[in-house]
């Protein structure tokens, strides 16, 4: 088994459930449906919210049921969930419906491809709650590059200063890893991923992988 620096989380090294999701989300036979393909999204989006959970600060509330007082640990507060429009949607639902009384940041980035083959990054639109002192989470399907989620990275914490990241994402490869840990200074940062490809082609597509996550999700674009 491969190890990964500290501050990178590879969830998909242990036998869970996750694994099957994963695995029905790359099989090209699952992925004719695309309400099932966005429900898996949803459902790695929901274990990946409880185990970035186990992070999180908490603290003892009394709650009173109908025999008496029980002490239950709680979120102290709970992060802020921000993700990259539009093929994070259903993987950010997924967080949602853990941190159900999170506030939410939504980012539009995109790639140009220029005529001598390389790539550049633009980020098109950015919404965001206070980020000054919250944990933030931020989530997208895959990681090529790392260059999406480096740009997002900056736009949200320009806006506000946060106390930890977490960036998220259910498919990366190792230079995309390796790009945000020399590009991001800050060491309150931790990667969180289902799984790590072999190969980053010229055209930035992972693989194995499994092909464009927005299109599969939300139908095809023009």
């Amino acid at each position: 088994m491969m190890k990964y620096p500290s501050t990178v989380r590879l969830l998909g090294q242990s036998h869970s459930l996750l694994n099957q999701f994963m695995a029905e989300i790359r099989d090209v036979e699952i992925q004719q449906d695309s309400l099932r393909f966005r429900y898996n999204l949803e459902r790695i989006g929901e274990i990946f919210a409880y185990e970035i959970s186990k992070e999180l600060a908490f603290s003892e509330k009394e709650v009173t049921t109908s025999l008496g007082i029980a002490n239950v640990p709680v979120l102290t507060n709970y992060p802020v969930l921000a993700t990259i429009l539009r093929a994070g949607l259903p993987f950010h639902q997924g967080f949602l419906k853990f941190f159900d009384h999170a506030s939410n940041a939504f980012v539009s980035a995109y790639r140009m491809a220029h005529k001598d083959g390389t790539f550049s990054m633009s980020v098109e639109y950015a919404s965001s709650t206070a980020l000054d002192g919250k944990v933030l989470i931020i989530c997208d399907t895959m990681m090529a590059s790392g260059s999406s989620m480096l740009h997002v990275y900056k736009e949200l914490t320009a806006r506000g200063n946060p106390s930890h990241v977490h960036i998220a994402a259910i498919l990366s490869s190792m230079e995309a890893v390796n790009h945000l840990k020399k590009s991001i200074p800050k060491k309150n940062v931790t990667i969180w991923l289902g799984a790590i490809d072999e190969e980053l082609t010229a055209q930035l597509f992972l693989v194995p992988g499994l092909g464009d996550a927005g299109d599969l999700a939300f139908g095809e674009k023009n």
